[in-house]
């Protein structure tokens, strides 16, 4: 009945019309140079393997449906030598060269023999945030060719989730977005078609794929695969039925539908499995629904990865994440990636971590209750899965399925009665989803078949006798019959153990792992061998520690025995597994609903969590970003104290804020804290403030760093102009963009030029900028244009008994520009630069600085028309935001009015000094 997984595989034969065969490797997978070809036999049911039960579930149309085509087309046509390079099988090293793993046919293990899901993927705790980042996606891109280049579909599938993601690019920065997208999903493997990527002719979107993932396996796929008509069939097909809406979205979007049509054939082909009808989860995910962060921005500002050790949790990611599950972890660092867009999604969610906040109860049994389910998500991915082969592995693995999915419905009703009072929107919507009936009919079908205390163990052992004993007595005579074979045999084993320990007097006990079966311990405390040796008949003795290993030749037959009786076993609980899983594919749905609800509310704790351990405040969301006494979150976490607090304003009035000063003041940390705390707010948590108020960011680009990038033999100034080229190409009026030290990479004359052509670039649109530089020129833009503001970084002097300077850096924002001029002549006076030397750059320095000074002196008129600027954008301000009553809101306008006039008569004195 069942072919063990440890058997060596013989090659498939189908048979053509004309009569010929041709071989197909088991795992999909050919050696460079070699085509893979499916069988042509259209009564074949798979020709992946000739040893099949003739009880294998039969396969839906949209795996035959391809099975059409004549015996010398071939499905997949891997590294071809036309193509690609040979030695990629085993070295990166050539840019834009595709990687691809070894395969069986080239003397290497199979990529993907070790990821069947079927084999490999079983429920588990979340105990690590870093597992949340494993990669476990595979993506298909396809774009358009002629006059649709650039329009750009994909389709993606994680392996520990059954949720096909569909997506299509055709506005302004297609190739950037797909890109970031990508970085996102952290893929394992990536399928383009060939043409893309023929030599001499690959494409801009091959290249730029390969060129920013080049440790990711790549697989050339020949381009009639990506089939928009087979694509919405197989959605079609395999879409749960709450959520045929997505093939109304789809059924136009032609790219992202191919894209879907060879991703889910190629996983058929090397998952050895199918997945069963109308049971996948399918939606459409545009770009417009979320903010977008590039990747270089996310490096920048340490989202996910901390920049100097890629295992420290030291980044937002670290800092919010108190996740429970998988799941949680998983989604939390979407949400950072991609922060949302809808304020009304936003307030939502934080209308329920408030709730969490206050109802002490509802926080802590949440925390607990949640920490009991094991990784949902992957459990959906294995149970909607068909096996085109029925091994003892697979058997075993789908009752351990079935154990784990009894675990976790028996957990829904503790968490439905921690919802009930609930009053805000979004736990009320949970508590909703969960009083589905579906859960409770699920659960009584699985009763009907699996023993009430059968549920899931940890430990080999304990597991083991859980499957063993899960399926009910009396359901199948021979399935009963095993049992008590299997029970006998085990206790035989134990009285071996006890026979033997009596005979030579030792301390014998019996033990058990997954790889040696039972085996027998002995500790060596006290214990004195005949001759000082073991006796003959222990065999493969290990020793570890104070205690040994050891088997028996008799308990090695009797371990045979049981593992005999063990297949018995699990093929006959199999066939009744099978029944149930059945009724499990109907109501999919509510088990999909689950998995959201315990995913959303382990994020949403964990960002409750986050606030218990700093003081954050709840943002709101206007036309202006209004930070009070805001803290970096990351170096919060660090610095295990409170780090200087700044305030920041920046609005439609004075959206471009320039910040100066010196090295080390703190200008870097000052910018990425105002883009960390926005991201916060986007992602529906507290920030770390006193008060905050955002404007939505469609867009957060960053350009910080000055490092030369010694792969691709680009200077500092090259990085620079491709970053900066990167935003001035993509932003938007409702961006948020960071530059910190531009133009640094050339001349201070070019620089400065560089540096005021982008700024004035950037003062034409509406985005939010913070600009950091120490080119003091540009501070000369606030006198030209009404919405610039300069600040700078405070710093103090202070001067010891022996007339030695210290500097002090506050690291506390100010008002206006600068007046470290001669920040680095000081620095160089710790050098061993001669006196004369100093005093001579001091001279000169102090001439131009004088002159720079006179030219930025603005005129009154200049002056008043700035003033009246200022006062109409905080009365238009005043007009959308204000939630002041009557007379509060009287008391600000009088003030308003009276810094108006105040600015106004100084502008008329300093005027008039002038003429005089």
């Amino acid at each position: 009945m069942f072919q063990s997984s440890t058997e060596e595989m013989t090659t498939g034969r189908g048979t053509s019309d004309s009569g010929q065969s041709s071989g197909v490797s088991p795992l999909g997978r050919g050696s460079v140079g070699q085509d893979i070809q499916m069988s042509n036999d259209p009564g074949s049911s798979s020709s992946v393997s000739s040893r099949q039960s003739s009880e294998e579930p039969t396969t839906s149309s949209y795996r035959a449906s391809s099975l059409a085509a004549g015996p010398s087309q071939h499905l997949f046509r891997l590294g071809q030598a036309s193509n690609f390079i040979p030695q990629s099988t085993t070295s990166s090293s050539f840019r834009g060269t595709p990687r691809f793993r070894k395969t069986p046919g080239s003397g290497g293990i199979s990529a993907h023999s070790a990821r069947t899901p079927l084999t490999e993927h079983t429920g588990t705790t979340c105990s690590s945030a870093a597992s949340t980042t494993c990669a476990s996606v595979i993506v298909a891109v396809v774009e358009g060719r002629g006059l649709a280049r650039g329009e750009i579909g994909m389709a993606s599938l994680n392996l520990k989730c059954p949720e096909l993601v569909l997506s299509q690019f055709a506005d302004t920065g297609t190739y950037a977005k797909v890109i970031t997208k990508l970085h996102i999903l952290v893929p394992l493997e990536i399928l383009m078609p060939d043409t893309a990527s023929e030599k001499g002719k690959g494409t801009k979107l091959f290249s730029l794929i390969t060129e920013n993932f080049q440790g990711v396996a790549f697989t050339a796929i020949q381009r009639k695969y990506f089939n928009e008509r087979k694509g919405l069939e197989y959605i079609q097909q395999l879409c749960a039925p709450e959520f045929r809406t997505v093939v109304m979205e789809v059924q136009a979007k032609y790219y992202c539908l191919a894209a879907a049509a060879s991703l889910l054939k190629y996983l058929e082909f090397i998952q050895n499995s199918i997945y069963a009808p109308k049971s996948l989860k399918v939606i459409f995910k545009g770009s417009e629904q979320t903010a977008m962060i590039d990747s270089a921005s996310a490096t920048n500002l340490e989202l996910v990865v901390n920049n100097r050790d890629r295992r420290s949790e030291h980044t937002l990611f670290g800092v919010l994440n108190y996740t429970k599950t998988m799941g949680g972890g998983r989604r939390l660092r979407s949400n950072i990636l991609e922060p949302l867009l809808d304020v009304d999604t936003i307030n939502i969610r934080l209308d329920a971590i408030q709730e969490l906040l206050q109802d002490e109860e509802l926080f802590f049994g949440l925390k607990n209750a949640i920490g009991h389910f094991l990784d949902i998500d992957q459990l959906l991915s294995v149970l909607v899965q068909i096996p085109k082969q029925e091994t003892v592995q697979v058997a075993e693995a789908k009752i351990t399925h079935v154990i784990q999915l009894k675990h976790t419905l028996d957990l829904v009703p503790s968490l439905r009665m921690l919802l009930k009072k609930c009053t805000t929107a979004l736990l009320k919507a949970y508590s909703t989803s969960l009083e589905d009936n579906r859960f409770d009919t699920i659960l009584e079908q699985i009763k009907t078949v699996i023993n009430d205390d059968t549920t899931y163990m940890k430990g080999s052992l304990s597991m083991r006798t859980q499957k063993c004993y899960a399926v009910r007595p009396n359901i199948n005579e021979f399935l009963d019959i095993s049992r008590r074979a299997y029970t006998e045999i085990v206790d035989d084993i134990a009285g071996l153990v006890d026979q033997m320990g009596e005979r030579y007097g030792l301390p014998m006990r019996t033990s058990f792992s997954t790889a040696r079966s039972f085996f027998i311990q002995m500790k060596l405390e006290g214990v004195t061998f005949p001759d000082g040796k073991l006796p003959a008949e222990f065999l493969k003795v290990t020793k570890q520690k104070n205690s040994y290993s050891f088997t028996t030749a008799d308990l090695m037959k009797m371990n045979d025995r049981c593992d005999e009786a063990l297949r018995e076993i699990f093929h006959m609980s199999y066939v009744v597994i099978c029944q149930l899983l059945s009724i499990v594919h109907e109501h999919i749905h509510c088990l999909y609903k689950l998995s959201e609800a315990v995913s959303m509310l382990d994020m949403l704790v964990s960002l409750a969590n986050a606030c218990t351990m700093s003081d954050y405040v709840r943002p709101e969301f206007t036309d202006t970003l209004a930070i009070k006494q805001g803290r970096h979150p990351i170096l919060e976490r660090i610095a295990g104290q409170q780090p200087v607090s700044n305030n920041s304003y920046i609005s439609d009035g004075s959206n471009f804020v320039i910040v100066t000063g010196p090295n080390m003041s703190g200008k870097s940390t000052y910018l990425k804290q105002v883009a960390l705390c926005q991201i916060m707010a986007q992602i529906g948590s507290f920030v770390p403030a006193e008060y905050a108020s955002f404007r939505i960011a469609d867009q957060i680009f960053t350009r910080i760093g000055v490092d030369d990038d010694f792969e691709t033999n680009s200077s500092t100034f090259m990085v620079e102009m491709k970053e900066v080229s990167y935003i001035i190409h993509n932003v938007s009026s409702r961006s948020l963009i960071i530059i910190d030290e531009l133009g640094r990479g050339t001349s201070a004359e070019e620089g400065i030029g560089i540096c005021h052509s982008v700024c004035e670039f950037l003062l034409s649109l509406k985005a939010f900028t913070l600009f950091a530089t120490h080119f003091l020129e540009l501070c000369q833009l606030e006198t030209l244009y009404p919405n610039v503001e300069n600040q700078h970084m405070e710093v103090q002097h202070s001067r010891g008994e022996d007339g030695a300077e210290t500097v002090l850096f506050t690291h506390v924002l100010c008002r206006g520009r600068s007046e470290e001029r001669q920040y680095g002549l000081r620095a160089a006076e710790m050098t061993a630069l001669p006196p004369s030397i100093i005093q001579e750059a001091k001279a000169i320095s102090s001439r131009v600085n004088q002159q720079l000074l006179a030219k930025q002196q603005s005129d009154p008129e200049t002056q008043q028309q700035r003033a009246v600027y200022h006062l109409a954008t905080r009365l238009l301000q005043t007009a959308r935001n204000s939630k002041l009553d009557p007379d509060s809101l009287r008391i600000y306008l009088k003030g308003l009015r009276k810094n108006y006039e105040a600015l106004i008569q100084a502008t008329m004195q300093a005027g008039d000094v002038a003429e005089e």
